[in-house]
């Protein structure tokens, strides 16, 4: 009996010695890094990108896995840290792209914890095939509208300080020679810029955007009376004789119509892509096409267009108007296929801030109208960063159609 009970307490504590090594073994701390040629971790870290890649940005329009975006995928047990890295400025967006891509993961049912890194990369786009990318300005992006009046300029204003906001380094050229507004719209009215090595013109700055516009240089009241070729060396000298700063966007606003300022912008300088701006009425939709076909004869990407003064909210009694039309911009939007990148209200905020020299972006950055100006400016920068990377076409001959 002795006997037997003695090799039964050997083989009890055989199995008890096999127990404790396979817990020691499988129960490895999360501070030890798995081994890398461990099966199981080359699954997941595969499955996780996989799963990260399928996500779809709803600024870009596209998964991340198309857009390049996942920097880096690392995978310790059930716990995990994904880089992204997006081409368009996104301070604020980090939180909410963090929740969704959670979210997104949550299927595969081992991961207990994700780390998200969002940074943002801008990129230099593509311009047109017969011109090459300013030294010191990733990209430059024209606001024009075909009809004067319509807030285009305050537009360019607030769309430029909502790329600052968000962490770009952004310019403002203003090319509207004849009626400049920069100047006020960034209140800077009255200043004037200085030169360094009396060649060039140090560009001022104002809510974190550099600015240079004829408004510097000649009294408010002043008019240009100028014919084109002055009106358009005047401009090549604005943009070339200014010591920009290494600019991720140079915004420029450019003036009513497609005459010869918009010409010369497209034929000698680099432009990314245009935004086209207008209002809900026919009168300035009619205008506005012609403004858009424009910039698709000279083989410049349209990035979208912005509906502005699209309701009026009465400030009294909270009643909703469109004064000036309904859906206008998308239409004209779905008929050329291009994207629509949101409206705009008519709200005395905007004018009171303009008059002030305060973009509204900049005075209520968490206001509703600056959101709408956001929104629009995420939506602009993720469509170029979208773009096809190739030159684009040939520049094409100018032809004159009646149309």
């Amino acid at each position: 009996m002795e006997y037997r009970g003695l090799l039964r307490a050997a083989h009890y504590a055989t199995r008890l010695s096999h127990a404790i090594g396979e817990y020691r073994y499988n129960s490895r701390p999360f501070s030890s890094r798995p081994d890398p040629r461990d099966p199981m971790t080359v699954d997941r870290d595969s499955a996780l990108k996989q799963c990260i890649e399928t996500y779809v940005d709803p600024w870009l329009g596209q998964t991340l896995g198309e857009a390049r975006a996942v920097r880096g995928v690392t995978v310790e047990g059930s716990r995990a840290k994904v880089e992204i890295g997006l081409g368009f400025p996104a301070a604020d967006y980090a939180d909410e792209l963090c929740a969704a891509l959670r979210q997104q993961t949550s299927t595969l049912g081992w991961l207990e914890h994700l780390e998200v890194a969002v940074s943002s990369e801008i990129a230099v786009h593509a311009v047109q095939r017969n011109l090459q990318p300013l030294k010191t300005i990733k990209n430059v992006v024209a606001v024009a509208s075909g009809k004067g009046g319509v807030g285009k300029s305050t537009v360019a204003a607030n769309l430029a300080v909502a790329w600052a906001l968000q962490g770009a380094r952004v310019g403002v050229l203003d090319a509207d020679i004849y009626g400049p507004s920069q100047p006020r719209l960034f209140g800077l009215a009255g200043q004037k810029p200085v030169t360094r090595d009396g060649k060039s013109l140090q560009p001022l700055t104002a809510h974190g955007v550099e600015v240079m516009s004829i408004g510097f240089l000649i009294d408010e009241e002043q008019p240009m009376v100028w014919r084109g070729p002055m009106v358009t060396q005047a401009l090549t000298q604005l943009l070339g004789d200014t010591q920009w700063s290494a600019l991720d966007y140079l915004v420029v606003d450019m003036p009513p119509g497609t005459g010869d300022t918009q010409l010369t912008l497209s034929q000698r300088v680099p432009v990314s892509g245009a935004v086209i701006v207008t209002t809900p009425q026919d009168i300035a939709l009619i205008d506005a096409r012609k403004g858009l076909r424009m910039f698709e004869k000279v083989a410049v990407p349209v990035l979208g267009v912005v509906e502005n003064m699209s309701t009026h909210i009465c400030s009294r009694c909270g009643h909703e108007e469109h004064i000036f039309g309904a859906g206008g911009g998308t239409e004209l939007a779905g008929q050329y296929h291009v994207p629509f990148l949101g409206e705009l209200p008519l709200d005395l905020r905007i004018r009171e801030c303009s008059d002030a020299g305060q973009p509204i972006v900049a005075a209520d950055p968490s206001g509703p109208v600056a959101r709408a100006y956001r929104d629009i400016a995420r939506r602009s920068a993720a469509r170029l960063a979208a773009s096809a990377s190739d030159q684009g076409m040939a520049f094409p001959r100018i032809t004159v159609e009646d149309t």
